[in-house]
């Protein structure tokens, strides 16, 4: 197996050698050449032919934005972004993601590095190789820059009646790197669309961003949860970046409650959390499990598909990264697999079925 070759771009000549250090633990990844700014990781591309770029969010000379940009019209490849957790940061991150990037991960502080360091090194790898076996048919991320921001709801159906059943709740679980299928679900939803909770590994600075984002280009109303607060018909519910979401049932209503608890998978907040949580309903429930390295979510699928509950996974052609819904397909904890385009309007159609037609449906997978 050939080794997956690695250009490291950082001005910090630090970061540049920790990034370094860290991916030579492993075996299969060969670090081929680092740069201190965008005009050397140019010339260095066309030297060294590098399988994947790391790259620090904010660079001299030229800013990682408009790198990307070029670098994704003339030559796509996957590139894991190194991105500061402030505000700042997340935006020019999620701006990445939109524009191209596969994945991202926190760039750690030198002050916070020795406490941080073994936990850097495994993410950075993970990410790396994920990105490296990235299937360069479905990689056309150049196609990304001529499309148009989606006006808000134009996506939307215009004849979606209503869900059929009450409290019939929406899950979806997704990795760093699927901020862009998520919006892809979220902006083809009516406003009165049943509500979707949404459990996503991304940091705390980044969660609510995203969700201010995303509304803005969305018919229903998406926001980061809140500790107690209401579930409710047309809006969706992003767990924030440091806390897992639970769903609990009180008096015929839905909830979400946020917990403090540990990390699950690596991660918190964790699909898996949110998904064995919606057991206790699960015959009202479809849950979603969209692009995404690790196995995070698909014990929890197989939870819920047990328990009753119609589930999900977005199909390897369409994922960038088929860890997380291969690990729920290798399982067999998937009803059906999907192409991202059509699981939004799968799902509505699914839900304006009775529970008696909903049954039937059910035992047709089984």
């Amino acid at each position: 197996m050939d080794k997956i070759k690695v250009l490291v771009v950082d001005d910090s000549s630090v970061i540049r050698s920790i990034v370094k250090e860290s991916l030579s633990a492993a075996k299969h990844i060969e670090v081929v050449g680092e740069a201190e700014d965008p005009f050397v990781a140019r010339e260095l591309i066309k030297k060294l032919n590098p399988d994947v770029l790391t790259l620090d969010v904010e660079m001299p000379k030229m800013d990682g934005i408009t790198f990307l940009h070029n670098l994704m019209r003339l030559r796509p490849m996957p590139v894991v972004m190194l991105s500061t957790l402030t505000t700042k940061g997340a935006d020019i991150t999620l701006q990445a993601l939109e524009i191209g990037a596969v994945d991202f991960i926190a760039k750690p502080s030198v002050q916070d590095l020795l406490a941080t360091q073994k936990s850097f090194q495994e993410t950075i790898i993970e990410k790396v190789t994920q990105a490296g076996n990235v299937d360069q048919k479905n990689f056309k991320l150049a196609d990304t820059i001529s499309k148009t921001p989606t006006r808000q709801g134009t996506n939307a159906p215009k004849k979606y009646q209503g869900c059929a059943r009450n409290n019939h709740l929406i899950a979806i679980g997704a990795s760093t790197g699927g901020t862009e299928a998520i919006k892809e679900i979220l902006t083809k939803l009516p406003e009165n669309s049943p509500p979707v909770v949404i459990a996503q590994h991304i940091p705390k600075t980044f969660s609510l961003r995203f969700a201010e984002r995303v509304n803005a280009l969305c018919h229903i109303q998406v926001q980061e949860a809140g500790h107690g607060q209401k579930i409710k018909v047309g809006n969706a519910y992003i767990a924030p970046g440091d806390k897992h979401l639970v769903v609990v049932q009180k008096n015929g209503a839905l909830f979400c409650t946020l917990e403090d608890g540990p990390e699950v998978n690596r991660h918190k907040p964790a699909v898996d959390v949110l998904f064995e949580s919606l057991t206790e309903f699960a015959n009202n429930v479809q849950a979603i499990l969209l692009t995404g390295m690790g196995q995070d979510g698909a014990q929890g699928m197989l939870q819920l598909r047990q328990a009753g509950a119609r589930t999900v996974i977005q199909d390897k052609a369409t994922s960038l990264i088929w860890g997380m819904p291969g690990k729920a397909f290798a399982l067999d904890a998937h009803t059906v697999q999907l192409p991202l385009a059509e699981i939004t309007a799968n799902v509505l159609a699914f839900s304006q079925l009775t529970r008696e037609q909903m049954k039937e449906a059910l035992y047709a997978h089984q």
